[in-house]
Order: C-alpha cells, then structure tokens, then sequence
C-alpha cells in the first residue's frame, strides 16, 4: 500500500500532465483538512473560499508550478500564508473605517441641507443609468447594509463579481457626481444609518 507522501507525488505527477481525475482526487483528499486548519484563523466561509482559490491556483498552474517538497506541506503553507493575508486585510478596513467615520462626522458639521438635498437628486439619477445589475449590488451593500458574500448568496454568483460590479458603480458614480464628490460618500453614509433605524 502506498504512503500518503507517496500516493501525493502520484497524484501530483498526473495532475501536472492535465489529469483532472488526479486532481479531483488531491481535492477531496485535502479539502475538509485544509477547511479545518484554515478556520483556526478565519471564519468558515473564508476557510473555504481559501482553500478553494488555492487549490484552483494550483490546477490553472499545474504546468509551471514546481513543488519541491511534500504535496502536503507546500499546501498547508498556502493556506497558512493566505489565511493570515485575509487577517490583515480585514484589520485595514477596520482602521480605514474608523478613520472614514470619523471625516464623515467632520464634514457633517460643515454640510448644509441644500447641499444634501441637491446630491440626493443628483445621486437617484444617476444610480438610475447604471446598469440594472450594477445598481442592484449597489443599494444592497449601500443602503441595506448587507455584505458581499450576503449579497452574492442572494445572486446566486460569486463574491468577486458583486466586489466587481459595486467597484464599477462607484467609478460611474464619481464621474457623473464630480463636482459633489466631497459629499457623496457622506451622503451614502447617512443613507446606511437611515436605513438601520
């Protein structure tokens, strides 16, 4: 019977010529193990999308990539390494956040309510030329406060394309609404905290 580390070097060695069944079968074999590990550092839904964006990384690099220690260890450490990048960048938008809110209060203080009243016309017409799909992922995160992942369950499609379609619904937005840009993001602010209450 062969080794784990053994039967890994087979496995690999197929996949690396293009044999997906050696592939589905490294996947099945790691895929709840590295979950686990993963969740030690993230929450599940993290835990997996990581471990399913390694492994596929893994099968689009199949030819290039050169593994030259145990199939095991090298993906363990994948995990590990993009496990902790999501700790980080999750700790960067908790200060990017905390740092926002505190520049909305400021200009809060300094905003009239002509201003406001006049971007939020601006805003509802604009939001009304986006694309049907932009402006749906749009409100969903702006005004109902809902994440990505909650949104792209809903849409039935992956995270990355509601990440995607709000990314190009704010580059619109900043074209159409240049000369109000100071406020507009305020302007969503209030509309989050409207929405709540």
């Amino acid at each position: 019977m062969k080794s784990s580390s053994t039967e890994d070097s087979f496995l690999l060695s197929a996949m690396q010529r293009g044999d997906r069944k050696a592939f589905d079968m490294l996947f099945r074999k790691y895929y709840i193990p590295l979950c686990t590990y993963s969740q030690h550092f993230v929450g599940m839904e993290d835990a997996k999308e990581v471990v399913q964006d390694i492994m596929l990384w893994i099968w689009e690099n199949r030819e290039t990539q050169h593994i030259n220690y145990s199939f095991s260890q090298y993906i363990f450490k994948a995990v590990y390494h993009r496990s902790i990048n999501i700790i980080v960048q999750n700790e960067v938008k908790l200060r990017a956040h905390a740092i926002y809110s505190e520049r909305i209060q400021s200009m809060l203080q300094e905003t009239d309510v002509c201003q406001l009243n006049e971007l939020s016309k601006r805003l509802k017409e604009a939001l009304d030329e986006l694309p049907d799909t932009y402006r749906e992922a749009f409100i969903m995160s702006r005004y109902k406060n809902m994440s990505y992942k909650e949104i792209a369950h809903l849409l039935s499609v992956s995270p990355k394309t509601i990440d995607y379609r709000i990314q190009q619904a704010l580059k619109t937005l900043r074209v159409k609404l240049k000369d109000y840009l100071p406020l507009l993001l305020l302007l969503i602010e209030l509309s989050e905290e409207a929405s709540v209450h």
